[in-house]
């Protein structure tokens, strides 16, 4: 008999089966690789390595749906972080600047702050001592003058800087302290006087006419007086209505303060302040008040007496 056409042989239905299975068999390899990836994913490097293992090179086009986040390592987040901070847009540039030259040196006639800046703000660097060198630039900003100090750029007030210190005032002998009967009066005894100092024009400039009055009087009832302070770019003294009467005895400065005191009214003063302490007018009856600490002798008013008009 012969056989039919249609009859399937053994080794054509085993062939069959074979085409059919490799697909399946590659689907469960896949699903499978998957799944171990997934689970790796979630927890340690062990699972994912090991399916890795399993799934081969065969794996390409059902692993290229799976996205595995990869954190970045710890050297590329360090780098970038630090990147960020050294080459921020908004960190302050530090500009260098050189050096100034020293054109001179400069002696201190009293105690002074030393700033950072040409500006009183907040507590100083230090107090240099009266009567010590300091190195300056020629730069000023009113009032203060540029110095190095140690190394650094520094500011003190200029008008205590000197090309020599001044000697200290000698008592004449008590014989030539005698009153002529045609002298003018001096000390707490004086009065208002318009004569012209000694001093002249170098500290009246830029002063106001009462400011004028208040400097002549007070140098005419005090000769012992030599050194002075008028206008300059700081504090009342900016107004020209005021004038530091620099002593280096401190009772020749109470006797000015208390001078002042006692003629405020003829000379219409708006306030006397000496040895950390300040008077006004218009709280007259409540005597000196004291000041808070400024830092050094000459910013608390010990070598100087500073009154000012209205």
């Amino acid at each position: 008999m012969t056989p039919s056409r249609h009859r399937q042989t053994p080794t054509s239905a085993a062939r069959r089966l074979v085409r059919f299975a490799k697909p399946a068999a590659a689907a469960t390899v896949v699903t499978a690789c998957v799944v171990a990836v997934m689970i790796g994913d979630r927890g340690a490097a062990g699972p994912v390595q090991a399916a890795d293992a399993v799934a081969g090179t065969a794996t390409t086009a059902a692993s290229a749906t799976v996205v595995r986040p990869v954190a970045p390592t710890p050297h590329t987040s360090v780098v970038r972080a630090d990147r960020a901070q050294r080459f921020s847009r908004s960190a302050r540039r530090v500009v260098l600047v050189p050096k100034p030259k020293v054109t001179g040196r400069k002696f201190m006639t009293a105690s002074l702050n030393l700033w950072p800046a040409p500006r009183e703000h907040g507590k100083p660097l230090a107090v240099l001592k009266k009567g010590g060198k300091v190195a300056v630039t020629g730069e000023r900003r009113s009032p203060f003058a540029e110095i190095l100090y140690a190394g650094q750029v520094r500011w003190v007030k200029q008008a205590y800087l000197a090309d020599r210190m001044p000697k200290p005032a000698v008592a004449a002998p008590a014989a030539s302290r005698a009153p002529s009967p045609t002298a003018a009066p001096t000390g707490s005894s004086a009065g208002i006087s318009t004569a012209p100092c000694p001093d002249g024009s170098g500290t009246e400039s830029g002063l106001t006419s009462a400011a004028v009055t208040l400097f002549r009087s007070v140098c005419n009832a005090f000769p012992a007086l030599s050194s002075y302070g008028g206008y300059d770019a700081h504090g009342e003294h900016s107004s020209g209505k005021a004038i530091d009467f620099m002593v280096s005895d401190p009772s020749l400065g109470q006797a000015v303060a208390d001078w002042a005191r006692a003629h405020a009214p003829e000379l219409n003063l708006y306030d006397v302040i000496w040895s950390q302490h300040i008077w006004t007018p218009v709280r007259a009856g409540e005597g000196w008040r004291a000041m808070p600490d400024r830092g050094s002798a000459t910013a608390n008013h010990y070598d100087h007496v500073h009154i000012a008009v209205n």
